[in-house]
């Protein structure tokens, strides 16, 4: 069922329902004070002895009024076609009150009354009939039943116009994003008019497209940029296949080196794909987080460090701090720091490394970094011009910002007092 259709029947439950329960209470109303009418002539009406086969009297010259006498015993005199049952001998004999009856007499409605008279042991039955108002309360029926159901269908009707208009701009506002989801081009936007929800479903949906389009714009730079990356180590290492290629023109010494430089280039090329798989990833998955002693992290790394750079000093001070994170992402955030650090540190130079209250921070001792560099430094494949005869894809410090902010923060970049720039990342404690 359309959203239209919903929106009418809802409506015209709601009316029939609002219109059956007004029918409703005006019908008991209507029929309890006609009841009630009945029932104070009945009790107003003056006791008679039957003239015949019964006593006919009404107030105020209305319907007549029927009545019969019954004793203890059951003898009576007045109108022999008014019942009585054991209820009225109780009467009479004054264990139980007066009380008010309906019956059925010779096929006609009556209403009636039993009460105790005057002389000891004798109840009087009176009786009206009421078919009138029978008949009359049938027909109150009928004209209710008859509003109900054209409220129902009014509500309906009623329904279908105005949720139809109130439904005009959903439907403009589907079709506009059905023509937006079903073209190339992101750059297309809503129109926001006014402040209701379908201004701020229509805000919301644009700030959805401006995610999207700036999405699509980073997966298409990142193409780009790898492209433009891998394209220099596949030139040189295809020279130098092609030299391999021609055999024994080559000396000894220099197929050698020819051969160092494909392990090289190829390395480079595993480190650059690796680093360009890293930097597309969507992020860190929250699920897999664990609780990580990070001062570990940092002392597995500065022994792997150690090792391949032997040549530098590296100084690490580390307390114990415990977050919480993915332990190989965490691993591969230091590792770029230090290997940062090594690649801008000189011969013999130091790297300072420290933890401290969740604040991991490494310092080279390098030329530091160039004032108009430093907003850039965490960008994708960003080289600085002193970095450009230097190892490396220029994703490093981008890996580490991802992971940084995946885990709640922010790496810092500045160049330190004294020479050398020092890289900060603070991380939150675990829950």
């Amino acid at each position: 069922m359309k959203l239209r259709q919903r929106l009418a029947l809802g409506a015209a439950l709601a009316v029939a329902l609002s219109v059956a329960t007004g029918s409703l209470a005006a019908y008991v109303a209507v029929r309890s004070n006609l009841r009630a009418d009945i029932d104070s002539a009945l009790a107003e009406a003056p006791p008679r002895e039957s003239r015949g086969d019964g006593d006919h009297h009404g107030p105020r010259g209305g319907v007549p009024i029927i009545s019969r006498f019954v004793d203890t015993e059951g003898n009576s005199r007045g109108d022999q076609t008014l019942p009585y049952d054991s209820q009225t001998l109780a009467v009479a004999a004054r264990t139980r009150d007066a009380y008010f009856s309906d019956a059925e007499i010779e096929g006609q409605p009556y209403r009636l009354r039993t009460s105790a008279t005057q002389v000891a042991g004798v109840a009087l039955i009176q009786g009206r009939q009421v078919g009138e108002i029978q008949n009359a309360l049938g027909r109150l029926k009928l004209v209710l039943l008859t509003v109900t159901g054209s409220g129902l269908l009014l509500g309906a009707g009623l329904g279908w116009l105005t949720s139809g208009r109130a439904l005009a701009p959903v439907r403009r506002f589907t079709a506009k994003t059905e023509s937006i989801a079903g073209a190339p081009d992101l750059s297309q936007r809503l129109d926001v008019t006014g402040n209701d929800e379908l201004g701020r479903l229509a805000a919301s949906f644009n700030t959805t497209l401006d995610s999207l389009e700036r999405s699509a714009d980073a997966q298409r730079q990142l193409v780009a940029d790898a492209s433009h990356e891998l394209r220099t180590p596949l030139a040189s290492l295809r020279t130098n296949i092609e030299v391999l290629q021609r055999g024994s023109a080559l000396a000894a010494s220099d197929r050698e080196e020819l051969l160092s430089d494909v392990v090289t280039q190829t390395d480079e090329l595993t480190n650059l794909v690796g680093d360009v798989v890293d930097i597309a990833g969507r992020g860190e998955t929250t699920d897999y987080f664990q609780d990580l002693s990070l001062d570990e992290i940092v002392e597995a790394a500065l022994v792997r460090v150690r090792r391949l750079a032997p040549q530098l000093e590296f100084a690490g001070e580390v307390e114990p701090w415990v977050v919480r994170g993915s332990p190989e992402r965490l691993t591969r955030l230091v590792a770029n720091l230090l290997d940062n650090a090594t690649k801008w540190s000189p011969l013999g130079g130091r790297v300072e490394v420290g933890l401290h209250a969740g604040e991991l921070s490494v310092r080279d001792h390098g030329p530091g970094i160039d004032p108009k560099d430093l907003p850039h430094i965490f960008d994708r494949f960003y080289r600085a011009d002193a970095a450009r005869s230097l190892p490396g894809s220029g994703l490093g410090l981008a890996i580490v910002r991802q992971v940084a902010e995946a885990h709640g923060a922010t790496p810092v970049v500045e160049n330190a007092d004294g020479g050398g720039a020092r890289v900060t990342v603070r991380f939150p404690a675990a829950p």
